[in-house]
């Protein structure tokens, strides 16, 4: 699986895990509800882990590529938590207006 392969799967992921929480947020106390946004921030972390072992990636391994000057001494967690933080902040962004809107 190739980076971008990853992301968009980690996108799919996270959006039903984001779907989730908002619901979850729905039956909580509203002092609690911002709570979820670490809740998310973890789930963001374990999805990364899950994918990369399902995928046979090691996340602390040395990322290689065509360019080695863009990459030097980069693993491949740094690569991939470079790559989807867009991800993660739209959506959490997301996630925050939804459940401050409750």
């Amino acid at each position: 699986m190739n980076i971008e392969e990853f992301r968009d799967e980690l996108e799919v992921r996270l959006s039903i895990e984001k779907q989730y929480l908002t619901q979850e947020a729905a039956s909580i106390d509203e002092s609690e509800r911002l709570e979820l946004l670490g809740k998310f921030n973890e789930k963001y972390k374990e999805l990364i882990k899950r994918l990369a072992n399902e995928s046979g990636i090691d996340l602390n391994a040395s990322y290689l590529s065509e360019n080695l000057s863009e990459s030097e001494d980069l693993s491949y967690e740094q690569i991939i938590l470079g790559k989807t933080m867009n991800v993660y902040d739209r959506l959490s962004d997301e996630l925050y207006e939804e459940i401050t809107n409750l």
